[in-house]
């Protein structure tokens, strides 16, 4: 497997054109999507989804049908450079007092909730597509499809709410997403883990328990990179001489929580989650305060840019010539997969919502911290929306069966 990205151009053409119409790209949406900032339904990753679109579109036409992208996407690039800043800062930005006030139900519906969606949209994949005449699939094929499409994307539904507003509604969508798309991946690797070929109960019980053990590893990892990042600022206080070494460091040790937990085979999602959540309350406070000031901006922007980046892909990557050449060759069997993906993932996330949200309100004796119903609606349609690490996982997936 080629790492990183391969460059859609003539051998006689240089790589670097391709990278500079891509950054260019990026400065467009940025660009674009702040002169539109006022428009609550408009932002950053829909402009890009637009501009993608637009470019896919143009490079069709100039290709004559061949390609309707720039650079040809590796799953690897997304898991190890893309999403690492983005979660991080998800942890580090993130409101604890309301995020641990909440973590309970947070863990209901990021784990036990997408433990549900899996089992229905996987039992419903394997039961629906054969009355399609779907005979590629095998068991684990559908295993797959049922943690991919498992994973949420609420990204888009956390820049129409208010977290001074809706503080409830806004951690447990943000908390979540977050944990779903970690369990998401943890789970995909866990599949990945055994032979499936031929189920009995033990190797089910072994498959549980290795996803509480990733779960549970990562978890440790995380909170110990962030401590020990801690101590060793705060016994050695680079401030006083370099702020740069502060920062440096603070950036290195997020990314070695995730490379780390890479290493191990852990997930690395939950890890540097964790190890940012860690970090702002700990590290944080024991460096200068411009390194503070630095390093709450250069996360920001990080994650910014990887966001915008996975976005822009993702709507050149909808025109892709040879996916719908597949649809093209039978619409209407590609029309039912799409419609019970799609009922599934309704079902799917119905089922662990509303049953989980009520056995949270038992739980609560304010009212105040009870779930409504209208409350319950938002964050059902949250997790309808499936993003970077669906199509991650996705391409991750479709590579395996291209090595086999």
């Amino acid at each position: 497997m080629n790492f990183g990205l391969r460059m859609v151009s003539e051998p006689d053409q240089a790589p670097i054109h391709s990278i500079t119409l891509f950054v260019a790209l990026l400065c467009a949406c940025i660009l674009i999507g702040h002169l539109l900032e006022k428009h609550r339904w408009i932002n950053e990753s829909i402009t890009a989804l637009a501009i993608g679109l637009c470019t896919g579109t143009l490079i069709l036409l100039t290709t004559q049908g061949r390609s309707s992208h720039i650079l040809l996407f590796d799953e690897q690039l997304f898991f190890i450079y893309l999403l690492p800043p983005i979660i991080f800062n998800a942890g580090f930005q993130v409101k604890k007092k309301q995020f641990f006030r909440n973590f309970m139900t947070i863990m209901l519906f990021g784990a036990v909730g997408t433990l549900i969606s899996f089992i229905i949209i996987s039992l419903g994949t394997a039961q629906l597509f054969k009355k399609l005449d779907i005979g590629f699939l095998d068991t684990v094929d559908y295993l797959g499809l049922g943690a991919i499409f498992s994973a949420t994307d609420s990204v888009c539904t956390l820049q129409v709410l208010d977290q001074e507003e809706t503080p409830l509604l806004y951690s447990l969508v943000f908390g979540e997403g977050v944990v779903n798309d970690a369990t998401s991946v943890v789970l995909f690797n866990a599949i990945l883990r055994f032979d499936l070929s031929h189920i009995t109960s033990s190797s089910a019980i072994h498959l549980l328990g290795n996803f509480f053990y990733l779960f549970g590893a990562s978890t440790a990892l995380g909170i110990a990179v962030g401590l020990i990042s801690a101590y060793i600022i705060k016994k050695l206080y680079f401030g006083r001489h370099s702020t740069d070494r502060e920062v440096a460091l603070m950036i290195l040790m997020a990314y070695l929580s995730y490379i780390m937990a890479e290493l191990f085979n852990l997930s690395g999602i939950l890890t540097v989650f964790f190890c940012g959540i860690l970090m702002s309350h700990y590290t944080w406070h024991n460096v200068s305060e411009s390194s503070r000031v630095t390093t709450k901006h250069a996360f920001a922007t990080m994650s910014f840019i990887s966001e915008i980046f996975i976005f822009l892909y993702v709507g050149m990557d909808a025109l892709d010539i040879e996916k719908w050449k597949i649809v093209s060759k039978s619409p209407g069997k590609s029309i039912g997969v799409s419609s019970i993906l799609l009922g599934l993932v309704l079902v799917g996330r119905a089922a662990s919502i509303f049953p989980l949200s009520f056995i949270s309100n038992l739980t609560k004796k304010s009212q105040s911290d009870k779930i409504g119903f209208k409350q319950q609606i938002v964050i059902w349609w949250a997790g309808l929306m499936r993003g970077a690490v669906s199509m991650a996982l996705a391409y991750n997936q479709v590579n395996l069966r291209r090595d086999l």
